[in-house]
């Protein structure tokens, strides 16, 4: 992409204002949202915040946050703010190769009293091709992920928030969008990178510059 295309935003900030308040240092950059986000937007968004469920949810992840930073791991986290927000059962959509993952996490939801309702990728055993997935994705299993079929399993066990362990990438997206509960992930899939896709991000200036350089995907194909 040419620079004189480049619409700037936060990510392309480098100053970070907005975390240190009035302090008298530094200025917002030209391009800064903070500034230039028109005030119906912020508005909206205040008034979203302002509601009692988003802001129940919002101050509980506030908390959870100062009371365990740089302390407290992810899952414990999870534990304290699925006991902030009230919620007394959780779900696991969970990858079928994160099984033993998820058993784990499970055990520790139960010590923390929780009741956990799990629920895999592969559930259903529905063919891929059922649905039009082309026969060549059958390399990496005959059996479609259906993250659908997940995220309804746990609409119908009424789950109070649902938790992700690795679901496929757009997979991931759809249990999201049909969750009736709120949902946070656990585990994001990587199989390359042991689940840890920042290292991609920490290298792609040594081991990964292939990320920096652009790619020819493939939209689909058939075989």
């Amino acid at each position: 992409m040419e620079e004189k295309n480049i619409t700037r935003s936060c990510i392309d900030c480098h100053v970070v204002k907005c975390r240190r308040g009035d302090d008298g240092q530094g200025v917002y950059p030209d391009f800064c949202l903070t500034t230039h986000t028109d005030a119906a937007t912020k508005d909206r968004a205040m008034a979203a915040l302002m509601s009692e469920e988003e802001n129940r949810i919002a101050v509980a992840a506030a908390e959870v946050e100062a009371e365990g930073y740089g302390r407290r791991t992810r899952v414990e986290e999870i534990i304290q703010f699925a006991h902030k927000i009230g919620a007394k059962k959780l779900g696991i959509a969970t990858c079928a190769g994160l099984l033993a993952e998820s058993r784990t996490l499970a055990k520790i939801l139960r010590a923390n009293d929780f009741e956990v309702v799990g629920a895999a990728c592969k559930l259903g055993a529905t063919p891929k091709v059922e649905i039009g997935i082309p026969a060549y994705c059958e390399s990496s299993g005959v059996n479609m992920c259906n993250p659908v079929l997940q995220a309804e399993i746990m609409n119908d066990a009424a789950t109070d928030l649902n938790l992700i362990v690795g679901l496929c990438v757009g997979h991931d997206s759809l249990f999201i969008k049909h969750s009736k509960a709120l949902v946070t992930s656990v585990v994001t899939k990587d199989r390359v990178l042991g689940h840890n896709p920042c290292v991609a991000l920490y290298q792609a200036d040594k081991y990964y510059k292939r990320l920096l350089e652009k790619q020819e995907w493939e939209e689909s194909r058939t075989i």
